[in-house]
Order: C-alpha cells, then structure tokens, then sequence
C-alpha cells in the first residue's frame, strides 16, 4: 500500500484496521502510523513489482512455482493468472493486493 504523509508517498504494508474510525495502520519498516482512507493508495502490478515478490520473467509470463502470471499487452488487454489447473482472466490490469488475493485464493498461501 502507498501511504501519503505531508506531500509523500510512501510503500507499507497495512498491519491493523479500525472501522470504528476508519483508520488503516501502516507498517514503514519499524514504525507504524494511522492513515485515513484518502491518503492510502494501492500499488499497480507491474514488471518490478512481480520481480520484489519473487516472480521470474519466462517466455510465459512471470513464474512462481506453478503459478504464472501475464500481464496485458497490446494484443490481449486482460490479467491472466494460472495456477494448475484453474486459470483466471481478469479484465484489465490489477493492483499488488488483488494479485496477493487472487494468489492466496487459488493457493491457500499467503503472497509477500
């Protein structure tokens, strides 16, 4: 997640909600701070960011384990995802958390 604070954006992970006041807590490294909504923005899924969480460029797509993803191009606009033998389309590009959902829900592991 991209955190703002005064003008700046930076990357945590998001380690505690409180709905009670719709607060998010963002881990930076050691520290932890509390963000409102309109300062929290997600990550786009990109070639970098498949590589941080330890995917490897291949002919196919990006591979991790047996799980292979391949971002859109200019002839297929869609997000594939595989994993054995469930294979997901989704329209358009995703966000670093949607991958970690749709990684654990097709894996049952926990994408870091």
């Amino acid at each position: 997640m991209l955190a703002k604070f005064e003008e700046q954006l930076t990357e945590g992970n998001i380690v505690q909600l409180d709905a009670e006041n719709r607060q998010a807590c963002v881990l930076h490294g050691e520290q932890e701070i509390w963000y409102s909504p309109e300062d929290l923005f997600p990550i786009p899924l990109t070639e970098e960011q498949l590589i941080r969480l330890k995917f490897r460029k291949t002919e196919e797509g990006y591979v991790r384990g047996p799980f292979t993803v391949q971002l859109p191009n200019g002839s297929d606009p869609h997000t594939v995802l595989h994993y054995r033998d469930e294979t997901r389309n989704i329209p358009g590009s995703l966000m670093v958390h949607q991958l970690q959902n749709h990684y654990q829900g097709m894996t049952l592991f926990h994408l870091d």
